[in-house]
């Protein structure tokens, strides 16, 4: 039998989500900020597909990079879910890379947009969600990219502890508050059209999307679906 999707259980879940994430302890987050001690040394790494799949942006971003280079931004490639037509939708856009897989922003090893750049940009490497490890053990993780870029062990003064705490804070539960808007628009949507999710269909077009073949996919941005018709080659794959 074919997977419904349910979608007021995910809109649940991203919920109870950002609520452990207002809760966290920002002492708790002060203290691994203050002992890990990453200080970007401007290696460029972490503005690469080797080391981050993809820059998914917030809406106020896409906004931003629409207004001075449109071209920059695509669907981003991890697609959320497929109606039974073969239609995919997605909660945001990602910025396009280079065919080297670098960000289109990145010249000669520095960003080129350095003092507009993006919300993920601005907090990285810090995070502040759960997610599985190598093993499948989920738990809080704070720091992205250890030891693989950067510098550790610098001293960090108390202020911008507590700045780079509750910045990240603030991506963090603006990427939920996208999510969640997106799926009650998406769980509206399918009520209001008939449309299903079948996990079969989902896998079947990915398929062929990872060969090479031209899918639709609607991009959630401002409360709407844009539509879009994308191959792997636009994320250089």
């Amino acid at each position: 039998m074919p997977v419904t999707f349910t979608f007021d259980e995910e809109i649940a879940a991203l919920e109870a989500e950002r609520e452990n994430l207002l809760r966290f302890p920002e002492d708790e987050f002060i203290a691994i900020i203050r002992e890990v001690g990453f200080s970007c040394d401007c290696c460029g790494r972490c503005c690469t597909r080797e080391f981050n799949g993809h820059v998914f942006l917030l809406e106020e971003d896409t906004n931003s990079v629409r207004s001075f280079l449109p071209d920059a931004v695509v669907p981003a490639p991890d697609f959320d879910a497929c109606d039974q037509q073969g239609t995919f939708y997605v909660s945001g856009y990602a910025l396009r890379t280079k065919p080297d897989g670098s960000c289109i922003f990145l010249e000669d090893g520095r960003c080129s947009i350095y003092d507009r750049r993006f919300a993920i940009c601005q907090v990285y490497p810090y995070m502040l969600h759960r997610e599985a490890d190598e093993t499948g053990a989920v738990d809080w993780r704070q720091i992205g990219g250890l030891n693989e870029h950067g510098c550790y062990n610098t001293p960090i003064d108390d202020a911008e502890c507590v700045r780079i705490a509750r910045e990240t804070r603030a991506y963090e539960a603006a990427f939920l508050d996208q999510a969640i808007r997106f799926r009650r628009a998406l769980r509206d949507l399918f009520a209001r059209e008939g449309l299903r999710y079948v996990r079969r269909t989902y896998d079947l077009l990915m398929r062929d999307f990872r060969k090479g073949a031209e899918v639709e996919v609607r991009v959630f941005h401002r409360g709407q679906f844009e539509p879009h018709r994308v191959t792997r080659d636009m994320y250089g794959w």
